[in-house]
């Protein structure tokens, strides 16, 4: 098996010149997913969670990870939204703490979040951020372990796509055995 940060820069490299801009990045991008793979060859539960401006992402990512015809197991994943449609209107410490209580008992402490979205003083990046595996794409704000981007970049949602596509060529070899994320 082929070592995975070379396997990341083989598939960056095969999309050609549009997702060179991650050449670089891919060394925020390579703990992040190992954790995120780890979690889902584990059966976790994925709670998609996004700002505001990257709900279409959100709904994108739901309707594209389980399509039919990718004929491989299904992700369980779900968005946070439809777990909780006051999300926005409630977010202060005890609701956060209340939220997190109705997160553990459904899915027994199997799950993890992927935030994308900007950082800064978006609550439900706060929310978020109280998780230590989570998998994150913050944007306008450099936070630990997660990968960075940039809201006003004027191809932001191209790039987001481009990730999903690396996201979920890496999903597909980790499923079918054609890469081992720790090698």
């Amino acid at each position: 098996m082929r070592k995975f940060d070379q396997w990341t820069l083989d598939a960056i490299r095969a999309e050609g010149t549009p997702m060179s801009w991650f050449e670089e990045q891919r060394y925020e991008w390579i703990p992040q997913i190992i954790n995120a793979m780890d979690q889902i060859m584990k059966g976790y539960t994925i709670v998609l969670v996004t700002d505001h401006e990257r709900r279409w992402f959100s709904h994108y990512v739901i309707d594209a990870i389980n399509k039919r015809t990718k004929e491989r197991p299904m992700i369980p994943m779900v968005a946070l939204d439809a777990l909780y449609s006051r999300l926005d209107q409630s977010m202060d410490s005890e609701s956060m703490d209340t939220l997190s209580d109705m997160l553990e008992l459904s899915f027994k402490g199997e799950y993890f979040f992927w935030y994308i979205g900007k950082g800064g003083d978006e609550r439900r990046a706060d929310f978020v951020k109280r998780s230590n595996n989570a998998l994150m794409w913050m944007m306008d704000e450099n936070y630990p372990n997660a990968l960075l981007l940039r809201s006003y970049d004027s191809h932001i949602d191209i790039k987001l796509l481009q990730l999903y596509s690396l996201f979920d060529r890496t999903l597909a070899s980790v499923l079918f055995g054609e890469i081992d994320v720790h090698a």
